[in-house]
């Protein structure tokens, strides 16, 4: 992403604070482009990315590793540990408009001189039973490489096959599921994908999902039309509906390459690989080959006689036999490699899937390997991203908007709005992309009518945006997933207020936002007369815990019947301040007395946003 044109005669990473240590006056020249985050700024200097942080600080500017900053801010930093900045030379765009993520990784510090053309990464995408996995097999079966007798395919997670003497690599992911969680870890490993529609049952709730998540990717897509051989196919069809979900192909059109197939026959599977090979030409795929290996983990598990083995695809660079490796807060040395086909290799180039033996404990899928001088660094290198870790927040939030705004770490707002109808959404879209500024864009990356799911929370978490839900709820599991991973919800009722709300972040002048915290349930299990029509039950804490200075809502079969606060808190015949979980206690709730043995009393409190 930048490039050194003088080389620095600076300390170890982590050592030098700005101002300290630097051995000269000189100021070395620096290549930097309009925005990159603070782990790759910190990467380019050679300093920890804490020291980059507090530097960031020391100018009023709040930041973590994974977020943006823009080329203003960039060099007033790398001013402050010695570097003259340089504004870097746009990057050629591909066809489609978007750079792909592998690619804008490995133009970090690359020698131009040595880039060679590598192979594409492709993954598989498409609605349930459209056939994903029978294409999978079916170009497996006819163009997989080491056919030579005696060779058994391996289940690696990725493989390569050759068509007209180059080569494709495809990742057999289990769905666009895998495919984000990878790129909500901050890997993109893929250069195409493929969505596979059926012929015969057109565009289907999971296929707009995948298209979903290939958009937010920013990868170029190719459509298969599957199961042409049936008996009612209607290729037409298809290609009507994904125009109406905004993919035009070519002959309507559009610029997205569309190939019709059938892997039960064979049809069309070798025009659907050259044209794969068509869009990889017009990408530019390259890599060198020359470097240490950078790469990422597909898929990790503990073997009980080999121990951790982890499928590694290899970015850029070349992975061998004896190098000593780091994968997130995991290092190894690598003792072997074999392929899809069981061969054991020496040497892995990029694009390259591999089995690798050696780590010290199991990888996670989507940490990024890097290949490193010896122990002492691989050590290093795992407890500064341990340390890194802590400072880490991916999530986006409607409060820090303006903030992150003012210091060029966001640039677009990412957005999945859920509302309770369809013809909700149009009125909603336009209103907010009325509101973009100049600044930051807006844009909805996925919109559809239920419940908030956890596909909707880690799509958000990989484009690091924020969900909006305009007349609806979230379902359990993605509440859960949403407060672990800090991904903002947004409730609105008042179409106004939502797009008011988003105008005011963008302008900074949001209020205050609580959100309600449970503190505690319980279980009614007997009720007692208390005189004068007054009741108290007798309950039960089944979570959390109980206090007097809490809000309380009485449940009857999943519907809230009563809301009021706490009246009385008692333990046998004592009035208490809180009782905890596991224990029986008597509660009174002002101005109810309708119970019924099986309530659920939920105790609440609402609190100040983060």
């Amino acid at each position: 992403m930048a490039e050194v044109s003088k080389k620095a005669n600076i300390t170890e990473p982590g050592d030098q604070e700005a101002g300290k240590g630097s051995p000269s006056a000189e100021m070395v020249a620096l290549e930097l482009p309009d925005a990159l985050s603070v782990r790759q700024l910190a990467d380019l200097l050679h300093v920890s990315s804490i020291g980059v942080i507090k530097q960031l600080v020391r100018n009023n500017i709040m930041a973590n590793i994974n977020q943006v900053i823009g080329y203003n801010v960039a060099s007033t930093v790398a001013a402050a540990f010695g570097f003259e900045a340089h504004p870097q030379p746009s990057a050629p765009r591909s066809a489609t408009g978007v750079t792909s993520g592998i690619r804008k990784q490995q133009r970090l510090g690359v020698d131009k001189g040595n880039l060679k053309p590598r192979p594409p990464v492709v993954t598989i995408m498409g609605h349930v039973d459209h056939g994903k996995t029978m294409l999978l097999d079916a170009i497996r079966q006819s163009n997989v490489m080491d056919t030579e007798a005696g060779n058994i395919t391996q289940h690696i997670g990725a493989y390569q096959v050759e068509v007209n003497g180059r080569r494709i690599t495809f990742l057999d992911t289990p769905g666009h599921e895998a495919f984000t969680a990878m790129r909500a870890r901050g890997a993109q490993v893929t250069d195409i994908t493929i969505l596979v529609v059926a012929a015969d049952d057109g565009v289907m709730p999971q296929t707009l999902e995948a298209l979903d998540h290939a958009r937010a990717a920013g990868v170029p897509i190719v459509v298969a039309i599957n199961k042409t051989d049936k008996p009612d196919a209607n290729p037409e069809r298809v290609k009507q509906q994904l125009a109406d979900a905004g993919l035009v192909v070519e002959g309507w059109g559009g610029d997205t390459v569309c190939v019709q197939t059938s892997a039960k026959t064979k049809e069309g599977i070798p025009d659907l690989l050259e044209n794969l090979l068509l869009v990889a030409e017009l990408e530019e795929l390259k890599a060198d080959p020359s470097r240490p290996a950078t790469g990422v983990v597909i898929e990790a598990r503990l073997d009980r006689t080999k121990g951790p083995l982890a499928t590694v695809l290899v970015h850029n660079g070349s992975l061998k036999v004896g190098d000593t490796v780091v994968v997130g807060s995991v290092w190894g040395k690598v003792k072997a490699m074999f392929n899809d086909s069981g061969r054991r290799l020496k040497k892995a180039r990029p694009s390259t899937p591999v089995i690798v033996l050696g780590f010290h404990g199991v990888p996670q899928a989507g940490d990024v390997l890097t290949s490193v001088g010896g122990e002492r660094q691989a050590r290093a290198l795992v407890e500064k991203h341990l340390e890194e870790a802590q400072l880490a927040r991916r999530a986006v939030s409607l409060d820090g908007l303006f903030s992150q705004i003012s210091s060029g770490q966001v640039k677009e707002l990412n957005i999945i709005l859920k509302v309770d109808v369809q013809g909700s959404i149009e009125p909603i879209k336009t209103s907010l992309r009325r509101v973009a500024t100049e600044e930051v864009q807006i844009n909805i990356i996925r919109s559809g009518s239920g419940n908030v799911t956890e596909s909707d929370v880690m799509l958000a978490i990989a484009s690091k945006g924020l969900i909006i839900t305009f007349n609806t709820g979230v379902e359990a599991g993605a509440k859960r997933m949403a407060e672990a991973e800090g991904i903002d919800i947004r409730h609105y009722d008042v179409i106004y207020a939502l797009v008011g709300d988003v105008e005011k972040a963008l302008k900074g002048m949001l209020e205050p936002v609580y959100v309600e915290v449970i503190q505690g349930r319980v279980e009614v299990r007997q009720i007692f007369g208390a005189g004068k029509g007054v009741k108290v039950v007798g309950v039960y804490v089944t979570e959390g815990k109980v206090s007097r200075d809490v809000s309380v809502r009485v449940r009857r079969k999943d519907e809230v019947v009563f809301e009021s606060v706490v009246a009385s808190l008692r333990r046998f015949k004592e009035n208490v301040n809180e009782v905890a979980t596991g224990y029986e206690c008597g509660i009174g709730i002002k101005d109810f007395s309708n119970y019924q043995v099986g309530d659920i009393l939920e105790f609440y409190k609402m609190e100040k946003a983060d």
